[in-house]
């Protein structure tokens, strides 16, 4: 990604922040991730990220998506003899959709991009407006998606290791 779309979009997710009520320090404003997974298509696919503290126990997020942003779907697997991430995501602004296994969703609001439409094979909706929370087991598949306005989502978890991730679609690279 060219640097200004990375502070463009480094902008935007601090105005998205600052929507939800969540109060940043100067550095923290300095430390924003943003992510568009390897495929150029940050509009479509990836999020802006800011890791409070990730120690060998615990780890706390801020995930911003603009709308309809998805981070694609992908699990946490067991690493060096960990089960893999437990995860809680509790929707702070915004509207976001979850896809976990089960029963297919019949008329979902998760929206895919045509070309990547097989790496999506999870379709049960769990929607999350402001204040509603859920948590996902270790080595859970997952993906979700911003609503309309897009969405705020603070992730609580066991330690993260971002690098580690496993997703459905091989052209997707973790990097920051």
């Amino acid at each position: 990604m060219k640097q200004e779309t990375i502070e463009t979009a480094r902008l935007k997710v601090l105005h998205y922040l600052d929507r939800a009520g969540i109060k940043l320090t100067p550095q923290e404003t300095t430390e924003i991730e943003i992510t568009d997974l390897g495929l150029n298509r940050l509009d479509e696919i990836g999020l802006g990220l800011l890791v409070y503290v990730n120690t060998s126990r615990v780890c706390a997020k801020e995930l911003v998506l603009f709308p309809h942003q998805i981070c694609p779907e992908h699990k946490h697997p067991a690493v060096e003899g960990e089960p893999g991430k437990e995860e809680t995501f509790r929707c702070r602004w915004g509207q976001v959709y979850l896809y976990v296994p089960g029963p297919t969703t019949p008329h979902p609001k998760g929206r895919v991009p045509d070309d990547k439409k097989e790496y999506f094979t999870v379709w049960h909706q769990i929607i999350l407006n402001p204040g509603e929370q859920y948590t996902l087991a270790p080595q859970t598949l997952h993906w979700f998606q911003g609503g309309a306005e897009g969405a705020v989502v603070s992730e609580f978890s066991t330690t993260s290791r971002d690098p580690f991730d496993i997703f459905t679609d091989p052209e997707i690279r973790r990097v920051g």
